[in-house]
């Protein structure tokens, strides 16, 4: 299996599990206007796409292209995680949309957004931290 299936399937697998853990444990209220005090379990959500694109370039750069790494092969495998993680992560987000017809009303599709601009951004900065190789024009 592709380095990039296996941490993109991690990343959405993770990440619907924890859309299911913030459910249950009360941080969307059946309220609306209503404020959840959990709301730090959704912030605590962008470890799951760092460490998961950390992971998964990691082990690229390490098993796959046998240690040396330039910024844009790091840059293009992330995206290659982000995009089979975010294709389920959305499956999850989607199928409880679905199910709990209150957060229609709420911003939670925005959220969705936000976690991809997420996993943009620490692509990029993953990238940059684990390039062990220049090129050089």
């Amino acid at each position: 299996m592709g380095n990039s299936i296996k941490f993109g399937i991690l990343i959405g697998v993770i990440s619907g599990v924890w859309i299911l853990i913030m459910h249950f444990a009360g941080v969307y209220p059946a309220n609306p206007s209503e404020v959840s005090e959990l709301g730090w379990l959704e912030y605590a959500s962008v470890l799951i796409p760092a460490v998961g694109l950390f992971l998964g370039i990691k082990n690229y750069r390490d098993h796959v292209i046998e240690g040396k790494m330039e910024f844009f092969e790091g840059l293009f495998e992330g995206f290659k995680i982000l995009a089979v993680g975010g294709i389920i992560a959305a499956f999850f987000a989607i199928v409880y949309v679905q199910f709990n017809s209150n957060l229609l009303n709420s911003d939670f599709m925005y959220r969705i957004g936000a976690a991809a601009l997420i996993g943009v951004l620490f692509n990029l900065a993953i990238s940059l931290i684990l390039m062990n190789k220049q090129k050089h024009l």
